[in-house]
């Protein structure tokens, strides 16, 4: 008669109420088994199983496992009792344009809804509800692909670094080949949107909250808008932009005091910036243009239903937008309709322009290339358009965010790369460079759910950041034996 073997379980949850943390760590020690489970508060999580060669190893090492993370503030804890954070998903009743057709040079579907965009000087990336990110090159060739564990809100970048900020309250650095958590949001914020300037993210709620993280992942302020549904945050150097139900606010970078607050016609629905002025698209059809010194209405541009997204050209000479019935516009400065045409593959949930293009990420889930330039847009209404090209992303695998690390023995053909130090400050673990050349006070932004007290690690490289007061890595990662 076979001998039951007794498991050993053992729960615990990082949750911090003024922080970001939100996730449980479970350990299950079965004779020679050891499953680590863990994930985010509520939801099943990922699990892995070891085995030794003896019990006696296998609960030391449950037990070293289960020191690292109390250790980092975990605590006991009774799992279900903690709620899942709130997630919503935002939505549009898109219907077709009856304008004429744009100008489509390419278009790719990525397989669902899609809200996040960024275009920079070398790719294109797209990140849908399903957590799937794209790149793409400005021709429309699909050069690689990360799978998320939830549906991205919103891709964005900070000099050479990208971000998604995804439905698990995480934000994601896209650097390396592996997506790595960069940001925790804690989990009575409903997040509508996100921004990232110079380290430091803002996050706009479902409340009207307003709520800014430094680069180590730390709560720095908080602040509580005249209305609800903040769905536009920029940030820049000096300020903080919220956009909600009630209109647009400005607060100091810095500590969060409010400079001004200005009424919109309708509930903000976007915003976009640029060096001097900020935009708001608005659920009654307007996209408001606001100097950043006073709030003052630079011009106002009129849509034919509510807008969703908007854009503008860097010289401010144009400026774009995307309603939910499936059209795009386009204005001068001045507030004068240049044109208006239909998408063709839905609503544009964002859109971003560049070097003559409007890319719009759309409710069927296409990244799609508009042709804005006056020929083009003249041709289309004329009925002439390009044949759109159909660019084809399978057979990607999607490279799966992940808190393992590759090991490697110092000294061996492997161990290249910029030496950093984790260290433990009191409750929290803080990463330094020690490798010559930089400076040894600075700290260093690094992926939070790889980092272990007296660890060092190799990181592909390391920049400084915008205003010369710490460090990020960037790159492959892997941890010194």
């Amino acid at each position: 008669m076979p001998i039951a073997v007794e498991e050993q379980v053992t729960y615990l949850e990082l949750s911090e109420d003024a922080g970001s943390a939100h996730k449980f760590y479970e350990v299950k020690v079965s004779g020679l088994a050891v499953t680590i489970r863990y994930g985010r508060i509520g939801e099943p999580g990922q699990a892995r199983t070891t085995s030794y060669p003896t019990p006696e190893k296998a609960a030391s090492a449950a037990a070293k496992k289960l020191g690292e993370k109390v250790r980092k503030g975990y605590a006991p804890a009774v799992a279900g009792v903690r709620q899942p954070r709130a997630v919503t998903r935002r939505a549009i009743v898109s219907s077709g344009s009856t304008a004429r057709q744009a100008p489509v040079l390419w278009r790719f579907r990525s397989g669902a809804a899609a809200f996040g965009i960024f275009v920079g000087e070398e790719h294109a990336w797209v990140g849908n509800e399903r957590g799937d990110v794209y790149t793409l090159t400005h021709d429309g060739q699909v050069t690689g692909r990360y799978g998320l564990p939830d549906g991205v809100k919103c891709i964005v970048a900070d000099d050479w670094w990208i971000y998604a900020g995804c439905d698990d309250g995480k934000v994601y650095d896209l650097g390396g080949k592996v997506p790595r958590v960069a940001y925790e949001i804690a989990e009575d914020v409903d997040i509508y949107w996100l921004d990232i300037h110079d380290g430091v993210l803002g996050v706009a709620d479902a409340r009207g909250g307003i709520t800014t993280v430094d680069h180590e992942d730390e709560f720095q302020w908080r602040r509580s808008a005249t209305g609800t549904d903040g769905w536009m945050v920029r940030c820049d150097t000096d300020a903080v932009y919220h956009g909600h139900s009630k209109g647009v606010a400005r607060y100091n970078a810095r500590g969060g005091e409010p400079v001004w607050q200005v009424p919109t016609t309708g509930s903000v629905l976007f915003g976009w910036q640029e060096r001097d002025e900020v935009f708001a698209g608005t659920s009654r059809g307007w996209v408001h243009r606001l100097r950043k010194s006073d709030g003052s209405e630079a011009a106002s541009y009129r849509c034919d239903a509510s807008v969703f997204s908007c854009a503008s050209s860097p010289d401010g000479r144009y400026v774009f937008a995307g309603d939910n019935h499936s059209s795009v516009y386009c204005f001068a400065a001045d507030g004068t309709r240049l044109w208006k045409l239909g998408t063709g593959c839905g609503s544009a949930y964002s859109m971003q322009y560049r070097d003559g293009r409007l890319y719009i990420v759309t409710t069927d889930g296409s990244l799609a290339c508009l042709d804005a330039s006056e020929q083009a847009v003249l041709a289309a209404e004329q009925g002439q358009l390009p044949q759109a090209a159909e660019v084809d992303g399978k057979g990607w695998t999607a490279a799966v965010a992940g808190a393992e690390v590759e090991t490697v023995a110092a000294g061996s053909a492997g161990a290249t790369g910029i030496e950093v130090e984790c260290v433990q400050d009191g409750s929290r673990l803080r990463v330094r460079v020690v490798a010559p050349g930089f400076d040894p006070e600075r700290r260093v932004q690094f992926p939070k759910d790889i980092r272990v007290a007296g660890a060092r690690y190799l990181v592909a490289e390391v920049r400084e950041s915008g205003d010369g007061g710490f460090y990020r890595a960037r790159g492959d990662i892997k941890r010194l034996l």
